[in-house]
C-alpha cells in the first residue's frame, strides 16, 4: 500500500496557520475539568492543581481521576497541606487509583517543594524534571500549562494525533521521537498551555482510538495525510503486545472477634508501603500445579477457601488462593497489627487486597 501522502494534502511551512485554527476550535469546544482554566479566562492556573491532576492522570483516565482530584483538594486545599500529611493519609486517600509509586512520589514532592524550594514551583521543564516523580511529560504539561511556557507536552492522545496527522507508520513505541518531533513544529509561542491541552482535547473527542469523529468536526480534517488515505484507523501503528505471564500465590487471612490481621508492604517495590493481607511470594508458574506450599505464618488450623481471587497489573495477571484461620485467642503473628473490621475501608488498601476481602466478605459478616 502507498503510504506517501496524496499530492493535494499541504501541511503548511507556517505552521501558525495550523496551531491557530486549533486554538479557534478549542476556545469553542475545550473540555471543562476540575483542574482546567477555561480559555479567554483572566484567572491564573494553580501549579498545585496542574502537577497534582498530571500526577493522576499517568496511565488513568480522566473520568477516574476527577473524583480523586477533587477528594484530594478538599482534603488538602494547599501544596503545604498535602506536605505535613503523613503519608499514610495520602495512600488511604489514593486508595483504588493504581500505581501506587505515584502517591509516594507525590508526598516526597510536595515535601521537597515546601522544605528546599520555599514553597514555589519551578516554571522551566529542566528544574521540574529534578523532583521526585515528575518525567519529561509531566515537566511540559505543567511548564505549558501553568506557566505558558513553549513546552511540547506528548501523551497518548497527542502521539495518535500527530501519527495520523503526518501518516508516521513507525510503530510505537520507536516511532516516539519522529511524533516529537512533529508535535515541536507545530507547538506555538503563544497560549502554550491552552495548545497542549487542545491537542490533547483533539484527540479524546475528535481523534479518538477506536472512535473517528473527522468528518466536518476536526479542525485538521483537510490537512490530515492518514485521512486523506483513509487509514487514520490503523494510526499509530503498535508492535503486537506479549502475553502477560500469570503469578500465583496465597493470602493468609487471619481473624479473630472481628479483627482481621493486616501488616505494611516494603516501601520499595510493587504496591510499596501500601496495607495488605499477608501473602507468599507471587510467582510466575504455568500453573497451581507448579506453586509450591507457602510457608504459613504460624502453626495453625488453616483452611484453604474456595475459589481464588484474579487481578491484572500492568505487566502480569495474578492468581490468589486464601488461607483462612480463625483464633480463639489474640495473638500477635509476625510484623503487622490487628483492625477491627469496621475500620478497614480506611486503611490504604490496593484493589487486589480488597479484592480479597470482598472474596471473604460474607463468611467474615456471618461469624
Amino acid at each position: 500500500m502507498d503510504t506517501r501522502p496524496p499530492s493535494h494534502i499541504q501541511h503548511p511551512q507556517d505552521t501558525s496557520e495550523l496551531s491557530d485554527r486549533l486554538l479557534g476550535w478549542y476556545d469553542v469546544n475545550a473540555r471543562k475539568l476540575p483542574w482546567r482554566i477555561a480559555p479567554g479566562s483572566d484567572q491564573t492556573p494553580d501549579p498545585y492543581h496542574i502537577w497534582l491532576s498530571e500526577i493522576m492522570l499517568q496511565q488513568t483516565t480522566v473520568v477516574t481521576v476527577i473524583p480523586y482530584f477533587e477528594k484530594f483538594l478538599a482534603k488538602w486545599p494547599t501544596l503545604d497541606d498535602l506536605a505535613h500529611e503523613e503519608l499514610d493519609q495520602i495512600l488511604a486517600a489514593w486508595a483504588g487509583l493504581g500505581y501506587y509509586a505515584r502517591a509516594r512520589n507525590l508526598h516526597k514532592c510536595a515535601r521537597y517543594i515546601i522544605d528546599e524550594m520555599q514553597g514555589i514551583f519551578p516554571n522551566n521543564e529542566q528544574d521540574l524534571r529534578q523532583l521526585p516523580g515528575i518525567g519529561p511529560y509531566t515537566a511540559a504539561a505543567i511548564a505549558a500549562i501553568a506557566f505558558g511556557r513553549q513546552a511540547t507536552v506528548m501523551d497518548g492522545n497527542i502521539e495518535r494525533v500527530m501519527a495520523r496527522m503526518f501518516n508516521v507508520t513507525t510503530p510505537l513505541p520507536e516511532a516516539k521521537p519522529e511524533l516529537k518531533q512533529w508535535a515541536e513544529r507545530l507547538t506555538p509561542p503563544h497560549r502554550a498551555g491552552d495548545y497542549a491541552q487542545a491537542v490533547m482535547d483533539l484527540g479524546a473527542d475528535i481523534c479518538g482510538p477506536r472512535i473517528l469523529k473527522c468528518t466536518g468536526r476536526c479542525p485538521w480534517e483537510k490537512n490530515c495525510a492518514a485521512n486523506a488515505l483513509s487509514i487514520a484507523d490503523q494510526l499509530p501503528a503498535r508492535k503486537p503486545r506479549k502475553a502477560k505471564p500469570t503469578r500465583r500465590g496465597y493470602a493468609f487471612w487471619a481473624e479473630y472477634n472481628g479483627h482481621l490481621w493486616l501488616c505494611k508492604r516494603p516501601e520499595n517495590g510493587l504496591l510499596g508501603g501500601m496495607m495488605e493481607v499477608p501473602s507468599s511470594d507471587w510467582l510466575e508458574t504455568p500453573d497451581w500445579g507448579a506453586v509450591p506450599m507457602p510457608q504459613i505464618p504460624i502453626i495453625a488450623n488453616w483452611t484453604e477457601t474456595p475459589g481464588m481471587v484474579r487481578h491484572s497489573f500492568t505487566h502480569f495477571h495474578l492468581e490468589i488462593k486464601v488461607i483462612r484461620l480463625e483464633l480463639l485467642d489474640m495473638i500477635d503473628l509476625q510484623e503487622g497489627n490487628w483492625f477491627p473490621f469496621g475500620q478497614i475501608d480506611d486503611l490504604a488498601l490496593p484493589t487486589i487486597m480488597l479484592k480479597i476481602i470482598n472474596h471473604l466478605k460474607e463468611p467474615v459478616l456471618d461469624l
